[in-house]
């Protein structure tokens, strides 16, 4: 796991959606999750089914966020879940030892160290930077990438307000992927800010 990890927006229009996402797959993402905290039940399966089959086309493995059964239904590659959401070890056992356990870590090494131990696949931290989609309790130090890539084994990633210049210092501590939604879905040039977060895994 090294690269862009792509986070969908929550967008109801989903031909945009879909249309900017396959840009994005197009120039380059090493991982995409599809998001959408306010889609009903009928839209989030509509938007995911569509989204695991560019992903398929594509080569990239697809994560859906918080909703465990969700995944399972569709056979999606994966699931990402936070501290609302159900644990990472009821994660794991859900949907079995072949698929990707993504952790929100916050800024919290303990609760890497502790989702590693219970089967995830990577952990998350952030935010880093203030986001324009998310709302952060903490602002997470650059200093726990050192931390967890000595704590832990598995893949970090780091999330809050990324773009490719201020992702830049977190890549060279060692973070393996850099998550981001506004910084390609809102850019005038969708394909052109992909490969500008790739360039800093050159």
């Amino acid at each position: 796991m090294q690269g862009l990890y792509l986070v969908t927006p929550d967008w109801d229009d989903t031909e945009a959606l879909l249309r900017h996402t396959e840009t994005a797959l197009d120039a380059g993402v090493a991982l995409l999750q599809y998001r959408h905290k306010t889609a009903t039940p009928e839209q989030r399966r509509e938007q995911a089914t569509a989204l695991l089959a560019l992903c398929r086309r594509h080569g990239v493995p697809f994560i859906v966020n918080d909703f465990v059964d969700l995944c399972r239904e569709l056979d999606a590659d994966g699931v990402h879940v936070g501290g609302t959401d159900a644990t990472v070890a009821q994660a794991r056992e859900l949907v079995g030892p072949t698929k990707i356990v993504g952790a929100s870590c916050y800024g919290d090494l303990q609760l890497a160290i502790d989702a590693e131990r219970a089967g995830a696949s990577y952990v998350a931290f952030g935010g880093f930077y203030p986001s324009r989609v998310k709302r952060y309790a903490v602002t997470t130090a650059h200093a726990i990438v050192d931390d967890a890539r000595a704590a832990v084994r598995v893949p970090c990633v780091v999330i809050g307000g990324m773009t490719p210049e201020n992702a830049a210092p977190l890549v060279a501590r060692g973070a393996h992927m850099v998550a981001a939604i506004s910084s390609v879905y809102g850019a005038p040039d969708v394909a052109a800010a992909t490969r500008a977060f790739n360039r800093l895994f050159a």
